[in-house]
């Protein structure tokens, strides 16, 4: 059996959604829009969850895209993956950005999540949508060691960024 790791969760909006995971096995669980946010070309927003988390010591949750709402929709998570560290106690939002080219004004009323295609244009987040996922990770500790020169460590592969080529 896969370690449980117990986190209290506050609501702190009405019809907030817990988060869930959608099979068994899934590493990520998804997480729900708490109130209707309309999200214009070119907008980044933050949208609320309607939870506060308590997560344990040594232990982020870790906020990263849904694959089929970064396929279908020009939203994006601009900081993903986005850390949720155990101190944090306010509410939970998803900061969403949308990558649409500025619209005219006679486009039509805002698209939804569920319309197929990648169109571009305002979207409407309605609650109860699932816009994230979040992913428990533990968190060790750092402890730097000051040597002269990390050369002599390990096998220096050689190049720089991007060394390694595209292919």
């Amino acid at each position: 059996m896969d370690k449980v790791v117990g986190i209290q969760v506050e609501i702190c909006r009405d019809g907030a959604v817990l988060p869930a995971y959608a099979n068994p096995g899934d590493a990520g669980m998804d997480v729900y829009a708490a109130e209707d946010v309309v999200i214009r070309p070119g907008e980044t927003v933050i949208i609320p969850t309607g939870i506060k988390l308590a997560i344990p010591e040594g232990y982020e949750i870790q906020v990263r895209p849904r694959s089929g709402l970064s396929l279908k929709t020009p939203l994006r998570l601009p900081n993903s993956p986005g850390t949720i560290d155990s101190g944090y106690r306010d509410e939970l939002g998803v900061i969403m950005t949308n990558t649409s080219e500025q619209c005219k004004a006679s486009d039509p009323e805002p698209l939804s999540i569920e319309n197929k295609g990648n169109r571009k244009g305002t979207y409407k987040i309605k609650r109860g949508d699932r816009v994230a996922q979040l992913v428990l990770q533990t968190v060790p500790r750092i402890s730097f060691q000051i040597v002269n020169s990390v050369k002599a460590i390990g096998e220096d592969r050689g190049g720089g960024f991007g060394s390694t080529g595209v292919r």
